[in-house]
């Protein structure tokens, strides 16, 4: 029998994409036999407000004229915006403009000096300066961006060859998060027919990235379960580096329960859902060992992953060039083992997920890729 216990070992980064995957052998193997989802008397509305998440975040759509950049700080990581990066005009300089001389001088407007503190986002420590590797990026953005709107990729989850559900990772339109142009990534997972005997799923997870410096602002989380039903969201403060973290949770035997963490994160970190997609800016050259931070649930962790080699695969889409990754975590700074994990990631430009491959108690879990919409 796979405990709930196992499950939960299963850390923040690897659990971004197996947490899912790893629900689906947990519950069969623990018996349960209701196909249904969950249902509370509340209505779901309800039970998804936050009204002290929803007083600080702001997000709007963006149109596609939008400019690449709201506001663009700079620093030791960012010492000059990318080449496609466009400034917005703002008041001052605007101002600055008019004042300009019948000589064609232009008058002197006072500046506060430059803040390139941890505060603004940009400046950091030696050892986060030296944690992520740098090659192929200018400053914080990657010199061939990997993401396009309308991206999707989906997957097959297989245990014991039986198909147990599909997982989508996609890129969805730009957004402003509090004033800044975000990404916006969402991995779905909902359980096959077949498996929804068992147990039904039906779980979303969004994230918004800083478009500039490649940092999570926002995630939300939806858990439509015959289980649990759960509402999440998480806000990275990434001036100050803190983050919040609020649950709610319905279960049938212990009700309503909800939370809160707050807790100081590390500079730059990813959360549990952008995890993925950040892994997709690097090389990934084959014995090189990359690594990043991940912050998640009170905890701050390092991502550490090799490439150990390249290989041609079968998929439902043709055979494909892919990079084989094996990743570790180090959970404050003791690695916990907890079975062989592997990505195939495409070996291009996109470095799409096209495969993951876990080892549990019993048997291997394996999510492979059946479609690419690569998005435009």
């Amino acid at each position: 029998m796979i405990s709930r216990l196992r499950y939960d070992l299963i850390k923040p980064v690897i659990r971004l994409l197996l947490i899912y995957i790893a629900l689906f052998c947990s519950v069969s193997f623990l018996g349960s036999c209701t196909s249904s989802f969950l249902k509370m008397d509340k209505k779901e509305e309800d039970f998804k407000k936050n009204a002290e998440f929803e007083e600080k975040v702001v997000i709007k759509e963006l149109p596609d004229s939008a400019p690449d950049v709201v506001d663009i700080p700079t620093g030791p990581l960012n010492p000059t915006p990318p080449k496609e990066a466009t400034k917005v005009e703002t008041k001052e300089t605007s101002k600055a403009k008019a004042k300009k001389t019948k000589k064609g001088k232009t008058s002197k407007v006072e500046k506060k000096p430059e803040d390139t503190s941890a505060a603004a986002g940009t400046a950091v420590d030696s050892e986060q300066a030296e944690i992520e590797d740098k090659d192929g990026m200018s400053g914080r953005r990657p010199n061939v961006d990997p993401f396009r709107v309308g991206e999707e990729v989906i997957h097959e989850l297989h245990y014991f060859k039986v198909a147990a559900g599909e997982l989508r990772l996609k890129v969805g339109p730009f957004v402003e998060v509090n004033g800044r142009k975000s990404y916006t990534f969402t991995t779905e997972l909902e359980s096959s027919s077949m498996f929804s005997s068992f147990y039904s799923v039906k779980d979303s997870a969004t994230t918004y990235v800083d478009y500039l410096l490649f940092v999570p602002h926002v995630f939300t989380l939806t858990v439509k379960e015959s289980g649990q039903i759960k509402d999440a969201k998480g806000l990275f403060d990434i001036k100050n580096n803190k983050a919040t973290y609020w649950e709610k949770k319905f279960t049938k035997k212990n009700g309503q329960e909800e939370q809160k963490k707050e807790w100081d994160i590390s500079p730059f970190s990813q959360n549990v859902y952008s995890a993925a997609y950040y892994m997709r800016l690097f090389k990934w050259e084959v014995g090189k060992e990359y690594s990043f931070r991940v912050a998640d649930a009170g905890e701050n962790i390092v991502f550490k992953g090799k490439a150990i080699r390249k290989e041609k695969i079968d998929t439902e889409i043709g055979e494909m060039n892919a990079i084989v990754i094996k990743p570790e975590i180090t959970v404050k700074g003791i690695f916990k083992p907890i079975g062989d994990i592997y990505f195939w990631l495409s070996d291009d430009d996109r470095k799409y997920v096209l495969r993951i491959e876990s080892s549990i108690k019993i048997g291997t879990i394996v999510s492979e890729v059946i479609k690419i919409n690569p998005g435009k």
